[in-house]
């Protein structure tokens, strides 16, 4: 058995020898190439010589290779060095997830070619891995996967907040500062705020009442009518009101990530980014990594909205300091998948730790 061509690749956390929750949904955009591998022995060691002889082609930007060790005791001789990571699956979890069984059942080494949009590409025994690399090495950049331009599925909406307004919530941010903004994690069935390297950015909350229902009347007149004619989605909550701020002194950014992954942020729909200062700052705009390296930029008061599931990032500013405000939105069934979970949100400040993928 295998997983038919074109199946989306099932999601995984899975520990790796850098990092014992390793999230798979964090390698869009890139091709991957796993490796459920036998034991040691002839077999394996011709896999990864042909992982290695095609050392040209597990670049950051195009691909990446994983094996998948069924032993812990490989997974501890295991070298990390480029290109080759590692998953340990001592359970058989993630054999079972990708089928990698014979018509007997029994585990059968393989390899699984897998697109940027984290959809099987193709898989082939284990001593075909010379022929799957190069099939792989013959292909395109990642952004061509498809055959064809790709775009991700975003709305821009021009004209949310005019500009009097848009400066009015620089103002704000200005006047009262604002405080490093972390991460979600789930940590032990928690969801629990972190400051890392995978984000670099201030945030100010908006506590003016006033300011907060001009905001709100904004978005509900003048941006949710259109989210209902693009998706189909009527929003009727909004979650946070804060300015943003990604500042080119300390290069201002956010890593590849999903804005609805723990249990205390599964209710989030839609995410929402509207500048502030479009014309102010360099770098700073949104990519979508499974659908190539466009960016986006909503000129000032205009809004990118896309689904909290899409993985996505904030580019580096590189000059100046871009300004946002970035809300998210859901609906009824969501805030019942929120109330459900709202005692797993541990609310403190976030808490110092490593980087996490």
């Amino acid at each position: 058995m295998s997983l038919p061509v074109g199946a989306p690749a099932p999601w995984f956390q899975a520990a790796s020898p850098s990092n014992p929750r390793f999230n798979f949904a964090s390698l869009g955009g890139v091709y991957v190439v796993l490796a459920f591998l036998p034991p040691p022995g002839p077999d394996r060691d011709a896999a990864l010589k042909a992982v290695a002889d095609h050392k040209e082609l597990f670049r950051q930007d195009r691909c990446v290779f994983f094996g998948v060790l069924p032993d812990a005791e490989s997974c501890a001789e295991a070298v990390t060095a480029p290109p080759f990571r590692w998953f340990l699956d001592p359970d058989g979890e993630l054999a079972r997830l990708y089928k990698v069984f014979g018509p007997d059942g029994a585990y059968q080494p393989q390899w699984v070619a897998i697109d940027p949009t984290l959809r099987v590409l193709g898989s082939a025994p284990i001593e075909r891995g010379v022929t799957v690399l190069n099939t792989l090495a013959s292909l395109g950049p990642a952004d061509d996967h498809a055959g064809v331009p790709v775009h991700a599925p975003v709305l821009i909406v021009p004209r949310v907040l005019e500009p009097d307004l848009c400066r009015r919530l620089i103002d704000l941010y200005n006047e009262t500062g604002g405080a490093p903004s972390g991460v979600m994690r789930q940590v032990e069935g928690k969801t629990v705020p972190i400051l890392d390297s995978f984000k670099r950015r201030r945030d100010a909350n908006i506590a003016d009442e006033g300011l907060r229902n001009i905001l709100r009347a904004r978005i509900v007149h003048r941006l949710l009518p259109e989210i209902q004619k693009a998706f189909q989605f009527q929003a009727t909550r909004i979650e946070r009101y804060i300015v943003a701020c990604y500042d080119a002194a300390d290069g201002g950014y956010f890593k590849p990530h999903r804005d609805n992954t723990t249990t205390a942020t599964a209710h989030r729909r839609f995410a929402v980014s509207i500048n502030l200062n479009a014309e102010e700052f360099e770098g700073g705009d949104l990519r979508f990594p499974e659908f190539g390296r466009k960016t986006y930029r909503p000129p000032t008061g205009g809004a990118v909205v896309f689904s909290c599931s899409l993985l996505h990032e904030a580019t580096p500013v590189t000059k100046g300091t871009r300004y946002a405000t970035l809300p998210f939105l859901f609906d009824e069934a969501g805030e019942a998948i929120r109330t459900a979970n709202a005692h797993t949100l541990v609310q403190s400040q976030p808490e110092e730790a490593p980087a996490a993928s």
